[in-house]
């Protein structure tokens, strides 16, 4: 789960992680309100999306004076934001950060996310920081430092040391530095952060460190550990069709493809989705119902797919182990019926009583059409659509 630049600064603070004074604002009398607030100009409005690259963007702008502050916030609020990580559709701007302005001597890199080589929380940190930060990793890779902590362990002050003395940073910035990092560690452990990014660290001219941005993504596996950080979730920033999913304990991803699938298991969901490309078609999703999927979890899961106008085919690929075949063949029947399928849908079953569950299709007089094998199964959802 992500959350925006805002909440994760109010997280930060809460920590010891140095932070500029800022104001969120849902219009632009609250944009001039926090501005004013704020004691001081320049400052600092910042467009609040789930993505990168707001500043090149143009949702990030320096305003001087509450006139320039309600100019920028009447141009971002409702805009449509593009930037690289958006896609070319973008993503409306409807929450503005004002923040206080900053005397930058450096701009650095720090992140904190999981590395599941090893098995540890990975530290990295540049000091190329600010916009150009991928260009760094794809051309200049050494200037990336990596430090990984074993979270048995803890982070060590002899790692802190190393990620400082790697930034090059002067001595008085160093006491700093450390607990800013220390602190950071802190939040991801005990916050279940999947990922922490701060770009740009800035070093300030007075040999101060602070978290100019702030970007944090949560495990949503733990998040029934952490109901506060649940208030935090902003549903409009997430597609709608997720969103309904997630209601009705569907995992659910969407694509740009145009065949649509059911499959209970997330490792089968990825084959499936695998075997679709490879037989000429494209999947329109991610969808793994379960491994003890009901006949109404099969139901959404049919009429969520099938809002999508991409789809032009389903397919049922399913494993009869915790779920029986026929009791499966029962729920995709009668979710047909509920849900007036128009498309063609393709079904792949195996496990406990299969020949029962095929033999419950095939009675169902629904366009539905069953598969021997995978292979059979793409082979037939491949024509379908073409």
């Amino acid at each position: 789960m992500k959350i925006h630049e805002y909440q994760a600064k109010q997280l930060f603070a809460q920590y010891q992680v140095p932070v500029p004074d800022g104001r969120p604002a849902f219009t632009v009398a609250e944009a001039v309100a926090g501005a004013e607030a704020l004691g001081g100009y320049p400052v600092v409005v910042k467009a609040q999306i789930h993505a990168g690259g707001r500043g090149k963007g143009g949702g990030v702008k320096l305003a001087h004076s509450p006139e320039e502050v309600e100019t920028l916030a009447t141009q971002m609020l409702g805009m449509t934001l593009v930037t690289h990580q958006t896609g070319p559709d973008g993503r409306i701007v409807k929450k503005l950060f004002i923040e206080a302005g900053q005397q930058i001597a450096k701009e650095l890199y720090l992140s904190l996310l999981m590395d599941r080589a090893t098995a540890t929380v990975v530290i990295m940190a540049s000091q190329d920081g600010g916009m150009d930060i991928e260009e760094v990793a794809a051309k200049t890779p050494e200037r990336i430092i990596k430090v990984y902590v074993d979270p048995l362990m803890g982070i060590q002050g002899y790692q802190l040391r190393q990620v400082g003395f790697g930034l090059d940073l002067p001595k008085a910035a160093m006491k700093g530095f450390s607990s800013l990092l220390a602190n950071l560690y802190q939040f991801f452990v005990a916050s279940d952060c999947s990922l922490v990014e701060i770009n740009p660290l800035i070093l300030t001219a007075d040999d101060q460190v602070m978290a100019l941005d702030a970007k944090v993504d949560f495990d949503s596996n733990a998040l029934f550990r952490h109901k506060d950080l649940l208030e935090l979730r902003d549903l409009d920033e997430e597609d709608p069709m997720e969103v309904e999913a997630s209601s009705y304990n569907l995992n659910y991803i969407n694509l740009d493809g145009n065949v649509g699938n059911i499959v209970n298991g997330a490792g089968l969901a990825m084959a499936t989705m695998d075997i679709i490309k490879n037989a000429g078609a494209s999947p329109a999703n991610f969808m793994d119902v379960g491994g003890g999927a009901s006949a109404e979890q099969v139901e959404n899961a049919f009429r969520i797919i099938l809002a999508d106008p991409k789809v032009k085919a389903v397919l049922i690929n399913i494993f009869g182990g915790i779920l029986r075949c026929d009791v499966f063949a029962k729920g995709v029947v009668e979710a047909a019926k509920k849900t007036g399928v128009t498309v063609p849908v393709v079904v792949r079953m195996e496990g406990t009583n299969v020949e029962e569950g095929r033999q419950i299709l095939a009675d169902s007089d629904l366009n539905l059409t069953s598969a021997s094998d995978l292979a059979d199964a793409a082979e037939k959802i491949a024509a379908a659509v073409n």
